[in-house]
């Protein structure tokens, strides 16, 4: 099923934010009106062997841990949160990562028996933030199956070292 025109639909395009040049998909309209079409969509975008060998979906704050907690309460799997330094009680991991306004830095729960894990996030821009994320992953011995990504502006990266599965790229709008 193409999920293309009906997820298009629902988003809205917010330019100069947060900063000029920058152009933000505000996903609002979608989570409040096609979480179970937004659901399949991200489903049918993973192949079904990834899938069947993962244990839990590593949610990106702030909009990744909206969709990792949909795939995962659809699909019985468990979510491990990635957030911002300071918001995770300890032990914890940190990465520091460049994003395509700024600087960050991002922690994770350490400590967790390694799973085997899809990353998730809504947007897809200039990859900092996912391979942040695959780095602590890494330190964790977390085995990375790939990554799940509602929009991918497939333009501002390049291969990260590890599969993408994204539902919609900007480049393919049907309805943007």
């Amino acid at each position: 099923m193409n999920f293309s025109t009906t997820l298009w639909s629902h988003i809205r395009t917010v330019p100069d934010f947060p900063k000029a040049g920058i152009c933000f998909y505000d996903l609002t309209p979608l989570f409040v009106e096609q979480i179970p079409t937004l659901t399949d969509a991200l489903i049918a975008s993973m192949p079904q062997e990834a899938l069947d060998a993962v244990d839990c979906f590593v949610a990106i704050e702030a909009r990744g841990f909206v969709l990792a907690t949909l795939l995962a309460q659809r699909l019985g799997k468990g979510v491990l949160l990635v957030r911002k330094a300071g918001k995770l009680p300890p032990p914890v991991i940190g990465v520091g990562y460049s994003l395509e306004y700024g600087k960050d830095q991002l922690e994770m729960t350490c400590g967790v028996a390694p799973k085997n894990v899809i990353l998730v996030d809504d947007v897809l821009a200039t990859g900092g933030t996912l391979k942040a994320v695959n780095e602590l992953c890494e330190k964790c011995e977390h085995t990375v199956l790939g990554a799940s990504i509602l929009l991918d502006l497939p333009e501002l990266h390049g291969d990260l070292g590890f599969k993408v599965w994204s539902v919609l790229d900007n480049l393919n709008t049907a309805a943007a």
